[in-house]
């Protein structure tokens, strides 16, 4: 029988990332292997290939050569992959895309499921995340420190993470793998396309990564340290509007008008430092260890300015005869308001992170036909996010201050609008410190600056800062067993049992800012901003705002300039959004790994069975509002659940190129952690509810159980060469135990009536929020294409294109037949690289494409919200040329390139409504350009 296996040189020479094996070294090689056991094992011919090409060789054979349906990219050598972050460089995968965040590609989609329906690891083991959910936020992940990364489309009994889109596995370097001691130092300067548009903000960075790599010991120890820190900018323009409330007109026709609008200049700077650490170690031939190591320190720092402009919602009057309006949609377009007064922002947000993990696995060959692995390792992340606002205008409260008359232009497109104004925003006497309009309504605010019952009654929030912090801890631990078999069917069964625990909580805090010299009655006024404060002016001639006032809003409250008070104290919204959940999970799975012939064709693959027990518990708090304040007590509820899910995965092999794939499997996704979680608003009403239930909550329910899907893959794969393959694939999933609102009933044992203090005789509530229901299908196809030039004629050689289209639908309903659509999920999917390599030069343009669609952005609080987001495509370019490569002997080790990141500027637009002109952000970026070397010692 034919032994369709890369054999164990094979695998070490595809994990080291530094060679490509041609296909038709493999057939070689397997069919000599075959023929005569008793014979050494065939000389495998390598082909160096490196660079970019090299790269794309050695993806194809991870593809063509895995058991799973898997996409891959591999870096040629540590710190080769030129995105700014791993999700850059799986976005361009066949059925993969992101969504940005601030400019950076962070949140990835596998096949039209949001990033909340995959799993990630890193080094097979599963992440924490810094997000408030289980969605890993990819750029917090440098690609300088990674070899590669593997996407798995379909499971296999013995990965450890579950996920109803996919797997993504994040892989480091295997140090005993390399063929000699590596040094090298890369590095690069970083430009941006907009000049910096805060004149405190940085346009220009850096980033730079030294990496080292040796063995030891007769080559039975290996080490791999990698260090990369990184300072990047960003700028961007935002239009972002309040809302378009709706009204009906003298006629009796239905219209909108701009409610109000936030637009902003953004200047950023994401610093990062990360290290890297792994030791290999093989001090017999039965036993091979590996433990490894990542550190990241995380800080990204903005600084926003802008003008909050009310319309409909605001105090000024809108006189129907300056009004424009689109007769389809009945959308007043401009129109003007008089009398109008604004709030001028400065703000400045820092989103800090720290993530550390710990692994160690070990292999041990008990004989010829048993082996055991061991696995344990300990994740954690913490993030701390310090948002504030300062306010500004020309007097406190509604009523105060010089007024002005506004007007907007909608010009048609999805740009937002144009403003027009009286006063000048940039003068530092007619602009002052203090809440030009009166918000916070808060009684602990009002009691504690004396003003209750006064005219300045809820105008005393001159700002207001936001300070959520997630801490996230998971702790592995894994056994298993890998059996060599002697029979036409199975080569080995595989067998183990793992356990994982997982902690993540969520503290939520908000601040009101008031200004220290406000004093009723004696200085109940503004405050001029001090000169040692200001910045100069900020420009908003974008929304034709012209300049206005800039100044260091950290530097007054880190100077005493505020006073601050908790939001908590009189805002429910943080005791719901302040939570604990635990996580334990047990898995137990077996495997068989097939190897036989079917009609004298190769037939590989595995089929097994996981078993996975979860116990999931949740504390958090159940408030009531006393007297104005919150009053809350404690919650802890537990919930266990277990799932059966069997996996199948078949290549057959027809020829030396073509293969046949077939996947089946049970696949679940857990709850999203924020809607799982125990704190809820709770109220006892003297007359029962339709249930007989006194108790009323709403908030999280911990009795969430997992969403379900069985899905189904068929591919058809085509290798016609080392550097090219054809792939076409149909896929299919059946959707169960989905999540949407709905009831369920909380046990309210012990919980006393805070209104009496007295403990109720009945124990259960009414919850409201997020139940397990509904059931949908989502179905698609992929096509894929990596071609070489050179197949057209050998004067190409060095050419190329890569190149994929994936297309999705889905018909998903609750439990009440409502149509829903899926978050992450754009109808269309396309990528496209163009490459060009040879003699030391090396270029490409690449493109990523996707429709629309409904993604999560950080709303009010920093709590999470979906919108529509509309689809976009983003193009990146590079240039560069290797000295060695092109036989220059005295500059070997020496190459240098230049990157262009969203060369046609692709802006990041997301609606309100399904009027086109009804824009809720409208986000210009610009474009980023680098020009870096890498030089190997």
């Amino acid at each position: 029988m034919l032994n369709f296996k890369p054999s164990k040189l094979t695998l070490a020479i595809l994990s080291t990332g530094l060679m490509a094996v041609s296909s038709s070294s493999f057939a070689y090689a397997q069919e000599n292997q075959a023929t005569d056991d008793n014979k050494k094992e065939a000389e495998v011919e390598v082909i160096e290939v490196r660079g970019f090409r090299g790269s794309i060789i050695e993806s194809i054979n991870t593809k063509r050569f895995s058991s799973e349906v898997v996409e891959s990219i591999s870096a040629e050598d540590i710190g080769k992959l030129p995105d700014s972050s791993i999700a850059e460089s799986i976005a361009r995968l066949p059925g993969l895309t992101a969504q940005r965040l601030d400019g950076r590609a962070s949140r990835v989609s596998i096949r039209g499921f949001g990033e909340n329906e995959s799993g990630t690891t890193f080094n097979g083991r599963e992440q924490v995340s810094i997000s408030d959910n289980r969605g890993v936020e990819f750029d917090l992940y440098p690609s300088e420190i990674m070899s590669g990364v593997t996407v798995y489309k379909t499971p296999s009994a013995s990965l450890e993470a579950e996920g109803i889109a996919g797997i993504v596995d994040m892989q480091t370097v295997k140090p005993l793998g390399q063929d000699e001691r590596v040094i090298q130092f890369n590095g690069s300067l970083e430009q941006t396309s907009f000049d910096k548009l805060n004149p405190d903000g940085n346009d220009a960075g850096f980033r730079g990564t030294f990496s080292y790599m040796d063995k030891f010991a007769d080559d039975t120890i290996g080490v791999a340290f990698a260090y990369s820190t990184m300072s990047s900018p960003n700028q961007e323009k935002r239009w972002n509007s309040w809302g378009y409330p709706e009204f009906t007109y003298e006629d009796g026709s239905q219209g909108s008008i701009l409610g109000g609008a936030k637009p902003f200049v953004r200047s950023s700077t994401l610093d990062r430092d990360s290290m890297m650490l792994v030791v290999e170690a093989a001090p017999s031939e039965n036993l091979h260890m590996t433990f490894d190591a990542l550190y990241v320190d995380f800080s990204d720092e903005k600084i926003l300015r802008g003008i909050e402009i009310p319309f409909a919602w605001g105090q000024g009057s809108i006189s129907g005869e300056t009004a424009t309006i689109d007769p389809a949609s009945g959308f007043v377009t401009s129109a003007i308001t008089e009398g109008q007064r604004v709030v001028v922002r400065n703000d400045y947000e820092e989103r800090k992170a720290e993530l550390t993990s710990f692994g160690f696995n070990s292999v041990y060959d008990l004989n010829d036909t048993w082996q055991i692995e061991f696995d344990a390792s300990y994740s954690q992340v913490d993030r701390d996010i310090w948002s504030i606002e300062s306010y500004s205008g020309t007097g406190r409260g509604d009523g105060r201050g010089v007024a002005d008359n506004l007007g907007y232009t909608f010009d048609g497109g999805n740009t937002g609008a144009q403003f027009s104004h009286e006063l000048d925003y940039g003068d530092f006497n007619l602009i002052q410190l203090g809440g030009p309009l009166s918000w916070g309504w808060s009684s602990a605010l009002n009691a504690k600056h004396g003003v209750v019952g006064t005219e300045y009654e809820n105008q005393l929030q001159d700002g207001f800062i936001n300070a959520p912090s997630i801490d996230d801890e998971l702790t592995a631990l894994k056994l298993a067993a890998t059996h060599d078999l002697d029979n036409d069917v199975f080569a080995s069964v595989e067998f183990g049992a793992s356990y994982r625990e997982r902690e993540k909580t969520k503290d939520s805090e908000g601040y009101f800012m008031t200004l220290s010299s406000f004093d009723y009655p004696s200085n109940p006024g503004m405050l001029v901003v001090p000169e040692q404060y200001r910045e100069g002016t900020a420009n908003l001639d974008f929304i034709g705002m012209g300049d206005m006032i800039a100044y260091d809003t950290n530097g007054l409250i880190k100077d005493g300039y505020y006073d601050l008070l908790a939001e908590s104290l009189t805002n429910p919204s943080h005791s719901t959004q302040s939570w604990t959940v635990q996580e334990k999970v047990t898995s137990a799975f077996i495997q068989g790994n097939i190897d036989m012939e079917v009609g004298d064709l190769p037939l590989t693959g595995n089929v097994g069975v996981r078993y996975v027990k979860s116990k999931q518990s949740s504390q958090g708090s159940a408030f009531n509002t006393v007297d104005g304040l919150i009053v809350t007590s404690p919650t802890d509820i537990s919930h266990d659940y277990s799932h059966v899910l069997p996996s199948l995965n078949l290549s057959l092999r027809i020829d030396d190129q073509q293969t046949l794939r077939f996947g089946a499997a049970k696949t679940i996704s857990r709850a999203r952690l924020d809607e799982m979680n125990a704190s809820v608003n709770a109220s006892y009403n003297q007359q029962p509810d339709q249930n007989g239930n006194h108790w009323s909550v709403s908030g999280g329910n911990p009795a969430l159980e997992p969403k379900e899907a069985i899905g189904l893959d068929l591919s058809y794969e085509n290798y016609f060469s080392d550097e090219g393959y054809f792939s076409f694939a149909l896929f299919n999933k059946e959707l169960s135990e989905w999540i949407f609102d709905g009831t369920f009933e909380v046990d309210m044992t012990g919980v006393a009536d805070p209104s009496t203090g007295q403990v109720p005789s009945n124990s259960t509530a009414t919850g409201n929020g997020k139940v397990n229901g509904g059931e949908g299908s989502l179905w698609g196809y992929e096509v894929s294409l990596s071609f070489p030039f050179k197949m057209i004629d050998e004067s190409l050689d060095g050419f190329g294109l890569i190149a994929s289209h994936t297309a999705v639908e889905s018909d998903l309903k609750d439990q009440n037949d409502n149509e829903y659509e899926l978050p992450g999920l754009s109808d269309k999917i396309q990528s496209l690289t163009f490459y060009y390599e040879k003699d030391g030069f090396q270029a490409r343009a690449s493109m990523r494409k996707r429709g629309d669609f409904k993604g999560d952005v950080y709303g009010l609080g920093f709590s999470t919200a979906q919108v529509d987001i509309l689809g976009e495509t983003i193009w990146d370019a590079q240039i560069g040329y290797d000295f060695g490569e092109a036989g220059i002997g005295s500059l070997k080790g020496l190459s240098i390139f230049f990157q262009a990141q969203n060369l046609t500027e692709e802006p990041f637009t997301s609606l309100q409504g399904e009027n086109a002109l009804q824009v809720r952000d409208y986000q210009d970026y610009g474009s980023t350009y680098l020009l870096g070397f890498s030089y190997k010692l």
